[in-house]
């Protein structure tokens, strides 16, 4: 990609700013964010591993948002971070102010980007830029369900003493509590984790995937996740910069696929060049059906709140 414009200098932000630049996904990275001197620093900073890492892309940072000029594809890290105990709707009132600023500097500077969402709550969030803006299911999407396998994938290769590298997973859902870890989908080199695994332990595994992120804050209590967001959102943005049409759990904006429509939540879809590409609609079994229509009003629960923000 020529350039990526990322909104939001913290620590999910710089990780992921450093993982593009690493691999060389675009010829130009720049960081935007409202404190004074922050963006500049970090993209300073990354500019100096360069010799180590060997990549040559431009990096910059700016408080002006006349920085995101261009860009082909903007990431949302903006908002505030959840605080132990806190869950990611917790921080809706707050982020969605944020996120409606930061959506309007899009639309103003870079009309015709892609919009990659981090910001939790990431579904509602997702929803959000695209009720503000008008756009379409295939410019606006956000990040969760990559992650999220990723986790149970981690989980599954601690279980088992496999290699991560052949582990497969996929999670649908909302990002929280109600996600739907599709454990019948879910294979060691093809061969369902069943076979390896007792029911309670997978049980196990699946709660402790849906409570992931809310492990490392508690962990932590200074600081939620950011490397392993980083490196979900380095996998998408390779999928697009690469237009490798990988299938990829992400936050889409639903129009009648699995029965739902104005709502934005992770399903499987086709990622390339264009963004999103298209929907999977897995046929899902009865308990698969009432665990996703579960999260389904969640999230959508959630969404019925913005009408109260103003």
């Amino acid at each position: 990609m020529n350039k990526i414009a990322i909104v939001g200098a913290g620590r999910v932000g710089e990780t992921t700013a450093q993982m593009l630049a690493e691999k060389a996904l675009a010829r130009e990275i720049v960081l935007f964010d409202v404190q004074e001197g922050l963006p500049e620093g970090i993209a300073l900073d990354i500019l100096q591993t360069s010799p180590f890492f060997r990549f040559d892309c431009r990096i910059r940072g700016s408080n002006d948002p006349q920085i995101l000029v261009d860009s082909e594809l903007v990431i949302v890290t903006a908002g505030l971070p959840r605080k132990p105990g806190m869950s990611r709707a917790d921080v809706l009132e707050s982020n969605v102010r944020i996120i409606d600023e930061v959506t309007d500097r899009i639309m103003a500077f870079a009309p015709d980007a892609m919009v990659l969402l981090v910001s939790n709550p990431v579904d509602t969030l997702t929803y959000r830029v695209a009720q503000r803006t008008g756009w379409g299911q295939g410019r606006i999407f956000g990040q969760a369900g990559v992650l999220d396998a990723a986790r149970m994938a981690s989980f599954i290769a601690l279980e088992t003493g496999f290699s991560a590298r052949d582990i497969t997973t996929i999670v649908l859902g909302g990002h929280g509590d109600t996600m739907v870890p599709l454990t019948r989908l879910c294979t060691i080199n093809g061969i369902p984790i069943a076979h390896f695994i007792p029911q309670d332990r997978i049980e196990s595994i699946i709660e402790r995937t849906r409570k992931g992120g809310a492990e490392i804050l508690a962990l932590r209590k200074r600081s939620s996740a950011y490397d392993a967001p980083g490196a979900a959102v380095a996998a998408m943005v390779d999928a697009i910069a690469y237009n490798r049409r990988r299938v990829i759990p992400c936050v889409a904006l639903l129009e009648g696929e699995y029965g739902e429509t104005d709502i934005a939540m992770g399903v499987p879809c086709i990622l390339g060049e264009k963004g999103v590409e298209s929907i999977i609609e897995l046929a899902l079994n009865p308990d698969e059906r009432a665990d996703f229509e579960r999260s389904a009003t969640a999230v959508r629960a959630e969404r019925e709140r913005l009408s109260e923000i103003h």
